[in-house]
């Protein structure tokens, strides 16, 4: 008898095929009420940091370079308060083998999956990831396809994306592309199914324990070039892993003062899984749509249990506008010669912000930067968005209507990250979490302490206000 590929019966098989895919049994990590044991999930690695850059540096992962911005620290200078403007330092992960931050995600998986004995790998990603992900696999002799939600119902992709796939393919991948919605999750677990081949999720504990080195030699860096550790780390925040895993390499290199923030761009109001609104926006990760559900509720992703937890690490989130992070990205390479993606530069775009809040012998680092290419280019974003009826024009960003227009700062004034409340992020994944349950113990308050980063007095605040039993 065949086996049943139905939508339904696929997404009921989803436990055991997550099981034979990862090789890890979730289920051990669980705890008796809402929580489950994640720092006992992040050693399933079975890696040390040491291991994992050893991992890392067979196939050139890594000590990339760190670049300090002068031209771009003296231009916030000319807009900060007396005394103000910290030092702006990129750390220059375009230098990867793939071209992002994400080869190190990609090369703890790939490595763990040949190490297994499985023959191929799978990623769900429009993008980086995928690129990664592919690179790896060649370098070790593995199979690899790669899933992207591509296009909208007219069959109508972003060039962005397109672009990615270019580079999937370039790196021997096979490239399933489908439209926005369910049928991205289905067509990834039915193939996980059918192949046998690792789940190289963005979300699991490998993947995300392979962003600690990027942290770890942030901290190296600085103390070696100007002994100390930075003042603040800025991350583009969409899925979350890019900020946890960083921020967990700065807390095993013992830079607990090094405050973390997050980035993402504004794209509030504009629904992600939108047939109609997928191509009236211009970025395609580091935004709200994924930066905010996913930082309230990180178990929406593709594993059980996601090792990606920012609302665990992160000091501050700030938003920036579509508008804001193309003049950065032009600023950039007309000003300090680098031509980089958008998805490091949403972070450098808040970084330039948030430096001039700062003072002027303080350091503050974008952890990232990403290759650029034809369809990540912005004038190829700026078509597509004027092909979609979006109007681009120069004045105020704070003006911006999400998904009709994309207003570029007439004057770098009014380029100024605007602050999240991280309190209503935290209530929010109080409520996820918790509202099921009918009863709170004293370690599920624990856990949604941790997990939030807050005190038991404010978890204690929002249970009652959800009417939850201690």
């Amino acid at each position: 008898m065949s086996k049943d590929y139905s939508y339904e019966a696929v997404m009921s098989r989803k436990p055991q095929i997550m099981k034979d895919s990862v090789g890890i049994d979730y289920a051990t990590f669980e705890a008796e009420g809402i929580g489950f044991d994640y720092e006992r999930m992040m050693k399933e690695t079975g890696y040390t940091l040491a291991e994992m850059q050893e991992i890392q540096g067979q196939t050139g992962v890594g000590n990339t370079p760190l670049l300090e911005m002068k031209n771009l620290t003296n231009l916030a200078r000319k807009y900060a308060p007396a005394g103000k403007g910290a030092r702006i330092f990129i750390k220059d992960e375009a230098a990867n083998p793939s071209g992002s931050f994400k080869a190190r995600r990609a090369a703890n998986a790939v490595y763990h999956a040949k190490k297994l004995g499985y023959k191929g790998v799978i990623a769900a990603t429009s993008g980086n990831y995928g690129a990664a992900v592919a690179s790896q696999a060649a370098m070790h002799g593995l199979k690899c396809i790669v899933v992207q939600e591509c296009y909208d119902s007219r069959y109508v992709g972003q060039p962005e994306i397109i672009e990615k796939a270019r580079k999937c393919e370039a790196y021997g991948a096979e490239v399933v592309q489908t439209s926005v919605g369910p049928e991205l999750f289905y067509v990834f677990l039915k193939l996980l199914e059918e192949t046998g081949y690792f789940n190289a999720s963005l979300y699991t504990p490998f993947g995300i324990a392979g962003v600690e080195t990027l942290g770890y030699e942030i901290a190296m860096q600085f103390r070696e070039k100007e002994g100390r550790d930075p003042d603040a780390v800025i991350c583009t925040n969409a899925g979350g892993g890019n900020l946890t895993g960083t921020a967990r390499g700065l807390i095993k290199a013992g830079a607990e003062n090094t405050r973390i923030i997050g980035a993402s761009v504004d794209l509030t109001g504009l629904h992600m899984a939108s047939d109609e609104q997928f191509n009236r926006k211009s970025f395609t990760t580091g935004h709200t749509g994924f930066g905010v559900p996913f930082a309230t509720n990180p178990d929406r992703s593709d594993v059980p249990r996601s090792a990606a937890r920012p609302l665990r690490y992160m000091d501050r989130y700030v938003l920036v506008n579509q508008g804001e992070v193309f003049l950065m990205t032009e600023l950039l390479a007309q000003m300090e010669g680098l031509e980089r993606g958008p998805a490091g530069n949403t972070a450098l775009a808040a970084a330039f912000s948030v430096a001039q809040e700062m003072k002027e012998d303080q350091i503050i680092v974008v952890q990232e930067t990403e290759y650029t290419g034809a369809g990540k280019h912005i004038n190829a974003q700026l078509t597509f968005a004027r092909e979609n009826g979006i109007e681009i024009f120069f004045g105020d960003p704070k003006q911006e209507e999400k998904g009709k227009n994309i207003i570029l700062p007439e004057d770098l004034s009014l380029l100024k990250a605007q602050e999240v409340d991280l309190n209503k992020l935290r209530k929010s994944l109080v409520k996820n979490a918790a509202s099921q349950a009918e009863k709170i113990s004293d370690e599920d308050i624990q856990y949604l302490m941790t997990e939030t980063k807050s005190s038991r007095e404010f978890i204690e605040e929002q249970l009652q206000n959800l009417g939850i039993n201690r």
